[in-house]
């Protein structure tokens, strides 16, 4: 790739960035207060309702309004996230914190999650609570592609430079088609065996705050592997 490719990709990127802030803020103020009125109207209903049918439907209502708003916020983060506060970070405290609220979901699907955080790691400066919400959208990626009945392996390793941190699941793995899109907010892969959803952007945009690199791989062995690499 040349200067100039590389010059116009970045050019590109940004653009990219920018519309999409414009479109997060759109729908941020046009689409989050009719949604916050049905969630509040479907709770209401839901305070006096006594049929468990008519109740069903009204929680699916319910749910799925605040669904919207969580893909909205999801944008706003992608498109414009919040300064990042650095301090000396442990990445292994940081995996076991977002892991930590899937473990029930995890047993009840009969999914194990293989990750010894004993090894030695040099700290590295990093915001732990926006990369807890990184390694979270990893994990539960993870989780959706397994389904069920699998493992989830995470390893931690070290150079004189940087960190790196892998998850590899046992799930079906990452489509040839799939993969140059797998970071794209706006690509759904559910065709091909992964719901992907904002969880992966929202991922690579903080990692790449972080000055480091996000890199998805489907090795022949079966799975997928994303691979987080943070800079000392």
């Amino acid at each position: 790739m040349t200067a100039s490719d590389a010059s116009f990709d970045s050019r590109l990127e940004q653009a990219k960035l920018d519309a999409m802030k414009e479109l997060a803020y759109g729908a941020s103020h046009e689409i989050n207060n009719p949604l916050a009125n049905i969630s509040a109207r479907a709770q209401s209903l839901l305070r006096d309702e006594r049929d468990p049918e008519r109740r069903r439907t009204i929680e699916a209502i319910n749910q799925q309004a605040l669904r919207a708003h969580e893909m909205i916020s999801d944008l706003m983060l992608f498109a414009r996230p919040p300064q990042l506060v650095l301090a000396a970070t442990n990445l292994a405290d940081v995996v076991n914190e977002a892991a930590r609220g899937l473990v029930p979901e995890m047993q009840r699907r009969n999914i194990a999650l293989r990750f010894d955080g004993s090894t030695p790691l040099p700290q590295i400066q990093a915001d732990a609570t926006q990369l807890q919400v990184a390694i979270r959208a990893l994990l539960d990626n993870a989780l959706d592609a397994i389904g069920r009945d699998g493992a989830i392996d995470v390893t931690l390793s070290s150079t004189e430079a940087a960190v790196q941190l892998q998850i590899a699941d046992t799930g079906p793995g990452i489509a040839p088609e799939v993969r140059p899109h797998i970071f794209d907010p706006f690509y759904s892969g559910r065709e091909a065996g992964r719901g992907l959803g904002f969880g992966l952007s929202k991922a690579w945009r903080i990692v790449t705050l972080h000055n480091g690199t996000l890199e998805a791989d489907s090795p022949s062995t079966g799975g997928a592997t994303f691979t987080i690499t943070l800079p000392q």
